[in-house]
């Protein structure tokens, strides 16, 4: 093949085993005129293996934002550069995607160059439901951001698939275990292609019991069972139906909210802010110790077991009166 001016490529290159890297990368690889890469020394290593010698530009989190302007001018000038990272397909986890973003923007050629990938070699050897899947990447490292993605994740039926390091992996299966059970399955992926390639594979206690006496080490595919006890999802429309017909029985936005998060398994939070969104309904948050008393004649007629209205004095004294109903 030969590539093309004014064109970024997406190069996937190995995630451990060099002998994964196929023939069109490594042909893409030596004809670019420049290649944008996470880390330069450890790319070098992927070039001289191979014997490419195009030169490098380093591409990563801490310079991003500066190096792009300079990526894209050199596009534009007629330079085709190809898009590495340390391993793997990049703009998967890392700022590659910010990169395609701006080729797009600037009428610039993207073309992919598939090969490996951490999250689908782990998925076709995991053992877990493969026909419907999430990729949550690296989860945010502590504090209520972690809880809240956890919690969003609790109701998930697909397998669920996130990228974790040693040191960390201890405090992930704890959290997963406190918010998901001890008995959801998972499967623990390291060392990937490589000589020491190991699958775990059981509930998050035992998987957690195993790791407190073997240490972990190298990059982590967690592979998280689906909650196959899971409710179908309402569609927002059939939530907000739910919720008026509970506020109209008495209830407040919030225990409206907590009911149906229990019924359906979803966050609170998430339904609480669809309550948010439904216009007052006669202010029947109020609780009812709050209620004004109405200065309407007392009726004749049965008391209802309807709720009490709790709409303003003066608006029912204005209202048009309603029609007797017939003898």
């Amino acid at each position: 093949m030969k590539v093309q001016p004014r064109t970024l490529y997406v190069v996937a290159t190995p995630i451990g085993n060099l002998a994964d890297m196929t023939f069109r990368a490594i042909e893409v690889l030596r004809q670019v005129n420049w290649i944008a890469a996470e880390d330069t020394r450890h790319t070098g290593k992927l070039l001289h293996h191979f014997q490419i010698d195009t030169p490098q530009i380093s591409y990563h989190d801490h310079n991003r934002q500066s190096r792009l302007t300079d990526l894209i001018q050199r596009l534009q000038q007629g330079s085709s550069i190809a898009l590495v990272s340390d391993a793997g397909m990049p703009g998967i986890s890392d700022p590659g995607y910010e990169l395609v973003q701006a080729c797009i923007a600037a009428d610039l050629a993207v073309v992919p160059i598939p090969g490996a990938s951490a999250v689908i070699t782990a998925l076709s050897a995991a053992g877990l439901p493969t026909d419907r899947f999430v990729f949550e990447g690296f989860l945010p490292a502590k504090g209520a951001t972690r809880q809240e993605r956890l919690e969003a994740l609790q109701a998930e039926s697909r397998t669920i698939v996130f990228y974790e390091a040693p040191h960390r992996l201890l405090s992930t299966l704890q959290d997963l275990q406190s918010v998901m059970g001890a008995d959801r399955q998972v499967v623990l992926a390291r060392e990937l292609t490589k000589l020491h390639e190991q699958f775990w594979r059981g509930t998050l206690a035992e998987s957690l019991q195993y790791h407190q006496h073997h240490n972990p080490m190298g990059e982590y595919t967690l592979l998280l069972a689906g909650d196959q006890s899971a409710p179908l999802p309402l569609s927002e429309t059939a939530l907000l139906a739910e919720l008026q017909a509970l506020i109209r029985q008495g209830l407040s936005r919030s225990a409206a909210s907590r009911q149906l998060a229990q019924q359906t398994a979803l966050p609170k939070r998430q339904i609480y802010q669809l309550a948010l969104s439904i216009p007052d309904l006669n202010s029947l948050d109020q609780p009812d110790s709050d209620l004004p008393v109405s200065n309407q004649p007392v009726s004749n007629q049965p008391v209802s077991n309807q709720p009490v209205s709790n709409q303003p004095v003066s608006d029912q004294v204005n209202a048009p009166a309603q029609p007797e109903s017939p003898e």
